[in-house]
């Protein structure tokens, strides 16, 4: 038997998933401040090891984690405003149209209208008078700049021109913007120079503030386990800037066909994403270099990664760009083990779970295997069939990662008030459960797992509804917006951590 290329998941822990944006707080959205330590401090305290989240690019319509405007740079939504009025950027008093946001869920809408504003006064002011000397934790700006010019410069220009004409999608600008070569070579350049660096600055300011984050988190002995799509944005600096590593139309530069799943568990159309599709062939040409330099971007983030969609990487849902629907797709070829190997070699010490669910052909079972990555068991796809159903506990292999739920599935509660009774009947007589705690059943069955790694969505601790529930996968809008409050963490805290470090020393995690 061949041996495979990863093989880091060697000890059983437990962790939870929960994204920044849901943390609480006064500013109409979660960010990388006081709120998200207390919640690292909550997960030391409850022996876990693990936080994951879902990727954090920046947003745009539909308010997606997994449609971004780039596969590189941070939200500025998530910026803390708090430290930098600390830092002297910016008057408490000019925070205010924030309180008026909401504090029960994500106010996109409101965030958009007013956060940009006030971290364009913070540029101003970090500009104005040679104040890039101004006393940041977060190092050198120009030394910023220039360490990660390779995404950084491109992503800034989409975004300055994204701005300039009025958020409208890049295929709709003009002629001579269209790709970033020829943007360059245009007059546009020069006039949006201050803009420009004013995105560089936001990025800036993520990267400094998550960097303070991780390293608390890892001070705490908490590991980040971070999330990366397979696809990128079809309204992306990374296919504005590298277009040729896309397949796209050679007339009108559109894509010629995009990214979906065909009809599944979620959905009986399918999922049309959307997202161009990659040219496998140019990007094996020079051992995948724009992947590599992604990882390479993504682990300064992260210490663990999820690969979204691990079996785009063996074959992957191909549906023509005037598809309606995603019923009407095929199946090709991926790059299959070559790239992994590619990956091996760029970073032999890589920590990767490959997110291995929906239709799985043997190639995929067989990709999964020779790479050695972990892939994921969900206990909400295991009720209500035959004993032989992979995802029910005596199934589970070791090295693998447990779910209760996904971020695309309901809460546990949720989950259980909605199955059928077939379902909800299963569940109670292979758990041996009245099934009046679901939730935290659920949370006993993934610490009791043979699954090395168990992760729990925080809802599921906190014991919501279908109210709480974070995505639902096929609806474009009205996702993403769950938040939790001060006084639900203070509360798990005083009556649950310490029984999760009891699960967590019974079950060896």
């Amino acid at each position: 038997m061949t041996t495979p290329l990863f093989n880091w998941l060697d000890k059983r822990s437990a962790g939870v998933l929960l994204h920044p944006t849901a943390l609480p707080g006064d500013f109409g959205i979660g960010s990388l401040g006081a709120e998200a330590k207390t919640f690292i401090d909550f997960l030391a305290e409850s022996g876990m090891s693990y936080w994951q989240i879902c990727p954090l690019g920046p947003t745009g319509y539909g308010d997606s984690p997994y449609q971004s405007f780039s596969a590189f740079a941070g939200n500025p939504y998530l910026i803390d405003m708090m430290s930098l009025a600390e830092a002297g950027l910016i008057p408490d008093q000019e925070l205010g149209p924030l309180l008026f946001l909401s504090s029960d869920t994500v106010d996109y809408g409101g965030i958009y209208k007013v956060k940009w504003t006030l971290l364009r006064r913070i540029f101003n002011t970090f500009t104005k008078d040679n104040h890039k000397k101004a006393n940041l934790p977060y190092g050198d700006f120009e030394a910023f700049c220039q360490e990660n010019a390779d995404w950084l410069d491109a992503y800034a220009f989409f975004q300055a021109l994204k701005s300039h004409f009025d958020g409208v999608s890049f295929h709709e600008w003009p002629e001579e913007c269209l790709s970033y070569s020829s943007a360059l070579a245009s007059e546009i350049f020069a006039e949006l120079a201050t803009e420009i660096e004013a995105h560089k600055f936001y990025q800036y300011l993520f990267f400094g503030q998550w960097k303070e984050i991780r390293e608390y988190a890892n001070g705490k002995g908490v590991s980040i386990i971070g999330d990366i799509p397979l696809f990128v944005s079809g309204d992306s600096a990374d296919l504005w800037a590298n277009p040729a590593l896309f397949q796209l139309d050679k007339k009108s530069h559109l894509p010629s066909a995009v990214a979906g799943c065909p009809p599944d568990y979620f959905s009986k159309d399918g999922q049309l994403w959307g997202n161009p599709l990659y040219n496998w062939h140019k990007m094996k040409r020079d051992g995948f270099a724009w992947w590599k330099n992604r990882l390479a971007a993504n682990f300064k983030l992260y210490d663990v990664l999820r690969l979204d969609h691990f079996r785009g990487f063996d074959t992957y849902w191909s549906i023509p760009s005037e598809a309606e629907t995603a019923v009407a797709g095929a199946w090709l070829k991926g790059p299959g083990l070559t790239f992994f190997e590619e990956i091996k070699k760029a970073f032999p010490e890589a920590k990767i779970i490959a997110e291995d669910l929906g239709e799985l052909f043997p190639s995929v079972i067989k990709l999964r295997d020779e790479t050695g990555l972990p892939g994921m068991e969900v206990l909400q796809f295991a009720f209500g069939g035959e004993a032989d159903n992979l995802y029910l506990p005596h199934n589970h292999v070791a090295n693998s990662v447990l779910y209760p739920g996904t971020h695309d599935n309901d809460t546990s509660l949720g989950w259980y008030q909605n199955a059928s009774a077939e379902e909800q009947d299963h569940v109670r007589r292979y758990l041996g459960i009245s099934g009046h705690t679901i939730a935290w059943d659920f949370i006993r069955s993934s610490y009791a797992s043979v699954a090395r790694l168990c992760i729990i969505p925080f809802q599921d601790l906190l014991n919501l509804d279908s109210s709480a529930r974070f995505n639902r996968p096929g609806e474009a809008q009205g996702n993403w917006s769950w938040r939790f409050r001060k006084n639900q963490l203070s509360k798990l805290r005083s009556e649950s951590s310490a029984y999760l470090r009891k699960l967590a020393d019974l079950y060896g995690r």
